[in-house]
């Protein structure tokens, strides 16, 4: 067998590669150029990246945190995380790191209002990640995030828009739904003009028999007079039609004023912190504002429970959702009945005090939502709305509310052919006074 034999040209080269200066780098040398590379990688990324150690003091402090939090690294580097001066949110970014050292997973933690030290008031949204293991190194955790103002404000403006054009498709309904009641108040009105001309007349007959007894002038004609005045205004019919008619037009206004009241609501862009509401009270609104799209296709009940505490929410996203629930419900029962347009359907809206949460579930009776789009129900911009019938907006930015906004949950049953049912989950012991997570 032959055996290569390398040559003396070979071996000299082996040794000078073994024995050359400058030509390995020496282990410190690479370890400690790796970490500049590293850190100056860190410092170039586009997201907020700070490192904490076991007992949350700050040891990594990139260059976008400086730039977004307005603190230079220099003046927080081994500070706590709770005293390094920012004005934020620290509860919120302290359960956060508490929850993910406890489950050893990256926690998300949304929303956390922060103001630099120029005074400017922003958002920050971060995802607090264990560095699980023995790595040598003094970071035990990690916090990447971003400064999520502008894009809080955008979905305020879309949210904002798509009540406004639900209002816009609903406007035609609630004119009519105003027309209704203005129109036999205008008629008990005219109506009551009639009658108190009748009656100034019936007055000023009364006076001058009154006049006409005190000069003992009072004879047969003037109490003929009196007589025949009273059956031709027919006093007894007024007498029984004036408190009827004061009672319709009192309902007709209390009507209106809970119509436009309603319409105030959606149209309002929002409160910025969370109010103790009355959901039940909030949904009758609700219902009064959408009665024109219902009222033909379905009969709507209602089961409140009274006992039902006052929940902390955004009263006029709350009531968006709800709206945006009973519309599509609405249109399902209309879709559905679409050959038999006579034939109407049934929506039933229930309150529920199940503990540590409020549940609102808006069932209807309309076809249902088939198996395979049911996971895209969500998603923004999905509609099954015939082209300028639907946007695809109403759920997701019901989902967006509910589920992000409240902390809350939002689930649904539907069958196919029997209708549909949505469950509203909102929690019972959050903060009144939590920022919106929208502003």
């Amino acid at each position: 067998m032959l055996k290569f034999k390398p040559s003396g040209k070979r071996t000299g080269l082996k040794k000078s590669i073994k024995s050359g200066a400058g030509t390995r780098e020496p282990e410190n040398n690479r370890r400690g150029r790796i970490q500049v590379e590293i850190e100056q990688l860190i410092s170039s990324l586009p997201a907020v990246i700070i490192g904490l150690s076991n007992a949350n003091d700050i040891v990594l402090w990139n260059t976008k945190a400086e730039d977004v939090l307005g603190i230079a690294a220099r003046d927080v580097i081994g500070m706590h995380m709770s005293q390094c001066g920012i004005e934020w949110d620290w509860d919120k970014i302290a359960d956060g790191i508490i929850q993910s050292r406890y489950n050893k997973a990256p926690i998300q933690v949304d929303d956390i209002e922060f103001r630099r030290a120029d005074g400017d008031k922003r958002f920050l949204g971060i995802t607090v990640s264990p560095l699980n293991g023995n790595t040598g190194s003094d970071i035990a955790m990690t916090i990447i995030g971003a400064d999520i103002t502008d894009r809080k404000k955008v979905q305020s403006q879309l949210q904002q828009s798509h009540k406004m054009e639900a209002i816009g498709q609903l406007a035609a309904g609630i004119a009519h739904e105003i027309n209704t009641p203005v129109q036999f108040v205008g008629d008990n009105t005219r109506f009551f003009q009639d009658a108190f001309d009748d009656l100034i007349r019936i007055i000023k007959n009364q006076q001058e028999a009154l006049e006409a007894a005190k000069t003992n002038s009072l004879n047969d004609e003037v109490a003929a007079k009196t007589e025949q005045l009273i059956e031709e205004i027919d006093l007894e019919y007024l007498e029984e039609e004036i408190p009827v008619a004061v009672q319709h037009s009192l309902k007709g206004v209390d009507r209106i004023a809970k119509i436009v009241q309603a319409m105030k609501i959606f149209a309002h862009p929002g409160m910025v912190t969370k109010e103790a509401v009355n959901l039940n009270e909030e949904i009758e609104k609700t219902i009064t504002i959408t009665r024109n799209e219902w009222k033909y296709v379905a009969e709507l009940k209602t089961d409140f429970d009274e006992t039902l505490p006052p929940v902390p929410c955004f009263r006029a996203e709350f009531n968006q959702v709800i709206l945006n629930m009973i519309v599509n419900a609405a249109h399902a029962i209309a879709e559905k009945n679409r050959d038999n347009p006579s034939q109407k359907g049934a929506i039933q809206i229930r309150t529920v005090y199940a503990g540590d949460q409020a549940k609102i579930s808006i069932s209807d009776s309309g076809a249902g939502i088939p198996e395979n789009i049911r996971d895209k129900i969500f998603d923004l911009f999905f509609t099954t709305k015939e082209p300028g019938k639907g946007t695809g907006q109403g759920l997701a930015i019901s989902h967006a509310v509910i589920v992000e906004k409240h902390q809350g949950s939002l689930n649904l049953e539907t069958r196919e052919g029997q209708g549909t049912t949505f469950i509203i989950g909102l929690p019972l012991k959050a903060d009144a006074a939590e920022n919106e997570s929208n502003r």
